[in-house]
């Protein structure tokens, strides 16, 4: 038996509804916007994280001189603005025009290039006072465009992941050394520029850093110049990534929420350890693994990002988060990679398939964004169903997951009775239901055996099976029990209203 209590034993705000959407000048082609529409129209997203692509802003005139065309980041930031996202803007794409050097760039993408042919340049400016400029001059212009009121809500953020070789100094190779020798100075002086640039237009943005990949002492070593330099920083933001496609193949680090619970809590630590435990912490990619322009070609456990697995670990993940005590604004899922996709269900990191077919992650987002503020008390006899009872608006708001350790097909089947406070007698109650029968195209496709390219009706039968709807509808009473059908790495929501 689940019971769940009327006892609220705290409020948590909405801490999972973010992504970052890349690569970011999709938001100007038709796939793009026909993702960012879906999220919208479904409400499951409410922050989304783009790069500025300065690169795309910033050339010299005929005479040498800095010069701006704003045309292609406005139809950006308008679409999204039109759809109802706020933003978290990371301030990067050393145009070659500022930039120390053109010899070191990186593709950070499966093929030989970045989206549409372009590469990463990852010099630091010859100038950091251009670069200062530059960071205000865009964000003058967005607060022209978009008013203070609405910026202001939004988050800048200082580069992205400094501290590895895919985006910063990529002629020194990934170590903890190389990240605190040659990188960390460099990006001070990067952090401190962009906050002048910013402060410059108005001190109600919120600014932070560092969008860290990996390295704890990095981290520490930013905190610490902030704080000589007495530097205005509103949140610290952080990636994390349960394992990699590596540790995957060798076995050496397998799918658990326990890697990304260890992760934070060194973020914690380190940050608490340098005197910021009072500002917010935000991750701004996460994901069960790293490398989202692999799938299952450079490792078949990837597959997972396809099915019902991936629901369980993320309903896990937010249980284990909201009923703790770490300190977490924001918590970003990684959408990178899905520009890559030349077929459906190959273990990309994305929310749908190349043929627009809604995966159950996709759908454990719509899931999750009903769940309420207020977090209630409840019980469950089996220890591998995490449950998350909420009050909303409407009434109660029931997240729950079922799965073992590494999320393997381990556990038996289980019938569980759900009992409700006495309040919920006489209401409506839905059930939505992922796993491996319901709302889950991948194992239609398996059930089937569907081959690519698909067909026509393929396409229709699938989409319509990644369309979340309720399994169930009923008004609760005590004769009429909710009765779950738990297999392993289902996924339930129970609406009552």
């Amino acid at each position: 038996m689940i019971r769940i209590e009327s006892t609220v034993i705290k409020e948590r705000k909405n801490f999972w509804g973010q992504c970052l959407f890349h690569p970011t000048d999709a938001v100007e082609d038709p796939w793009g916007k026909r993702i960012l529409d879906r999220i919208s129209a479904d409400k499951a997203i409410d922050t989304v994280r783009v790069y500025t692509m300065f690169e795309d802003i910033v050339y010299l005139g005929e005479d040498g001189e800095i010069c701006y065309d704003f045309r292609l980041s406005d139809l950006r930031l308008d679409y999204l603005v039109e759809k109802g996202f706020n933003l978290l803007l990371a301030y990067g794409g050393m145009p070659d025009c500022i930039a120390a050097g053109t010899q070191n760039k990186t593709s950070v993408s499966k093929n030989k290039t970045r989206y549409k042919g372009k590469m990463w340049n990852s010099a630091p400016p010859k100038d950091f006072a251009v670069w200062e400029e530059i960071c205000y001059v865009y964000t003058k212009h967005i607060v022209e465009r978009y008013g203070i009121d609405r910026v202001k809500n939004w988050r800048m953020q200082c580069f992205n992941e400094a501290d590895i070789a895919q985006f910063f100094l990529s002629q020194y190779p990934n170590s903890e050394e190389n990240a605190e020798k040659y990188r960390l100075p460099l990006y001070c002086k990067l952090y401190e520029s962009f906050e002048r640039g910013i402060r410059r237009v108005s001190d109600e943005i919120k600014i932070g850093g560092p969008a860290l990949a990996a390295f704890l002492n990095f981290l520490g070593g930013f905190l610490d110049f902030v704080r000589q330099k007495d530097l205005k920083l509103d949140f610290i933001s952080v990636h994390n990534y349960g394992t990699a496609p590596a540790w995957l193949n060798d076995g050496s680090v397998p799918f658990t929420v326990q890697n990304n619970l260890k992760k934070h809590q060194r973020y914690v630590d380190t940050v608490s350890a340098h005197g910021f435990g009072h500002i917010p912490l935000l991750v701004d990619e996460w994901g069960m693994a790293s490398a989202g322009f692999f799938n299952i070609e450079e490792c078949p456990q990837l597959i997972a990002r396809e099915t019902e697995m991936f629901s369980a670990y993320f309903a896990k993940l937010i249980h284990q988060f909201a009923f703790s005590d770490f300190r977490l604004d924001m918590f970003c899922i990684c959408l990178s990679g899905q520009h890559e996709m030349t077929e459906d269900f190959t273990g990309f990191r994305n929310f749908f398939t190349l043929n627009f077919i809604a995966k159950p992650i996709y759908n454990c987002y719509i899931l999750a964004s009903k769940l309420g503020r207020e977090l209630l008390a409840s019980s469950a006899e089996d220890e591998n169903i995490f449950v998350i009872p909420s009050k909303n608006e409407q009434g109660y708001a029931v997240l729950l997951s079922y799965s073992s350790e590494h999320f393997e097909e381990d556990l038996t089947d289980r019938s569980e009775v759900l009992v409700l406070p006495e309040d919920a007698m006489g209401k409506t109650v839905r059930i939505f239901c992922i796993d491996k029968t319901h709302t889950n195209p991948y194992r239609l496709y398996q059930r089937r055996g569907m081959q690519d390219p698909l067909s026509q009706e393929d396409i229709r039968l699938l989409r319509e099976e990644g369309k979340i709807k309720p399994c169930d509808t009923f008004v609760y009473t005590k004769e009429n029990a909710i009765r779950l059908e738990l297999t392993p790495n289902a996924t339930y929501l129970i609406l009552v209203s």
